[in-house]
């Protein structure tokens, strides 16, 4: 079903509005580079009472997509996460506050969410907030004709791109007032590919899963390929779901499948200053709201969003700048949760372990030398350590108790590099909690993409 604010001539493929085209574009994944086509989805299972669009209407010069919205047609519970970059974007100053005042009056807000590539809003002083409300204001806009009734209010923006210039206002609300949005996969799918920047590749996930008496379904987008490091949201991302959840328990269930999914993460080191990430539930498939935090329903559902956020998060390691390899760090054994993952972060933010991957170098030696700088204590005797290939083929041990497993098989290890993914597993020894952390490898073309970023 599409949904238009005004009439659409499908037959030219194209919007027609204030004297100019908004430029048709083609979905087919066979415009993507090969290695990629196979993390995007051909057909999709999408919550109810959601409807997604996406669009061209003048922010980037190359003539690429570079608007999206999202809607839902009826109010929802929303929580979202937000960088915590000093200098954090108007968007994300414009969106924090409006959750915020929804939390405190114990109110459903959000209807949409308008997002714009290629300009990021950041670093632009108060005009960035006053174009931020307005951003808002033309999707209160949308939201009231898709409604046929006034609404104002509660429209998220979010901006991606150049960081230190200006929104073109006029551009942005001229093309929220003239796009489609729809519930078939191929809108959704235009969404995502206007998210991207520098990505290769459009992020979209849709799931169903069954929580209690009630079948839900989620549906995520994401875009990143870089400025990915942890303790923020990872650039930006809305999971919408059809589940009926409180604001306390939505707000709990992000921020536990945040910290193992997209604060999990890392491609370069750096902290983007408009990363958000929004979880947008209008319980449109559910009997009942969930409101007990050690019901069944509940657990249930926190573990459906984190595995679901988790693989959303991993397509953008799998499109990190320059980026050849998917590289899961996992370390188990450790005296808690938050000891496992500062090992792992360490480990998957090195460098050195990085290039080396790159290289297909097994230079064990720089994984081990991480685990021992990571900061938290450990009894070195007890420390496990092996390489598991993608493929599901044996692993290769290279520490046992402490001890290297001298000769290494380098034929062995060769064979593992060589492949797309690979699991870095350690052992501690020192307890019961795990964590694991998603990151790739560090390529001559990261540093080419990144210099001729702007041009």
């Amino acid at each position: 079903m599409l949904l238009s604010a005004r009439p659409v001539q499908r037959s030219f493929q194209s919007f027609r509005g204030f004297g100019r085209r908004l430029a048709y574009f083609s979905t087919d994944a066979k415009q993507f580079p090969v290695n990629k086509q196979k993390f995007i989805p051909q057909t999709g299972t999408y919550p109810q009472g959601f409807s997604a669009g996406g669009s061209h209407c003048g922010v980037k010069k190359n003539g690429k997509p570079d608007l999206a919205v999202l809607f839902s047609d009826r109010p929802t519970t929303t929580s979202a996460v937000f960088t915590t970059n000093q200098f954090c974007a108007a968007p994300v100053q414009f969106d924090r506050q409006i959750i915020n005042e929804a939390r405190l009056a114990n109110k459903q807000v959000v209807r949409a969410v308008v997002v714009n590539s290629g300009c990021a809003n950041a670093v632009t002083g108060k005009q960035g907030l006053l174009d931020a409300q307005e951003m808002s204001k033309a999707g209160d806009q949308l939201v009231s004709k898709l409604d046929g009734k006034p609404y104002t209010g509660g429209t998220l923006v979010m901006s991606t791109g150049v960081i230190g210039q200006a929104l073109p206002l006029d551009k942005i609300s001229q093309g929220v007032e003239r796009i489609q949005v729809g519930s078939e996969h191929d809108m959704w799918m235009r969404a995502a590919i206007a998210h991207m920047t520098t990505d290769t590749f459009p992020k979209l996930l849709s799931r169903e899963v069954t929580i209690g008496q009630s079948k839900i379904r989620m549906a995520g987008i994401t875009k990143g390929a870089g400025m990915i490091h942890p303790n923020m949201a990872t650039l930006l991302g809305t999971v919408c779901t059809d589940a009926a959840v409180s604001q306390k328990l939505l707000d709990d269930a992000l921020a536990y499948a945040v910290a193992r999914s997209f604060n999990a993460i890392s491609i370069d080191g750096d902290m983007s200053t408009n990363d958000t990430i929004a979880v947008i539930a209008n319980g449109a498939a559910s009997r009942s709201v969930i409101e007990d935090a050690k019901s069944e329903e509940f657990l249930a559902f926190r573990e459906a969003l984190t595995s679901f956020m988790a693989e959303l998060a991993g397509l953008v390691v799998r499109d990190g700048e320059g980026a050849t390899k998917f590289i899961t760090v996992e370390v188990a054994g450790a005296k808690s949760f938050a000891d496992a993952k500062k090992v792992a972060s360490t480990i998957a933010t090195s460098s050195l372990v990085k290039t080396a991957f790159y290289g297909q170098d097994a230079n064990w030696g720089r994984i081990l030398c991480a685990v021992g700088y990571s900061g938290v204590p450990l009894e070195t005797n007890k420390v496990n350590m092996a390489m598991h290939p993608g493929d599901g083929s044996s692993p290769l041990v290279l520490v046992k108790g402490g001890e290297p497993q001298l000769p290494v098989d380098e034929d062995r290890a060769s064979e593992i590099l060589k492949q797309e993914d690979v699991l870095v597993r350690v052992e501690l020894g020192l307890g019961p909690e795990s964590a694991r952390m998603y990151t790739c490898d560090l390529s001559h073309d990261y540093v080419s993409i990144n210099a001729d970023y702007r041009s």
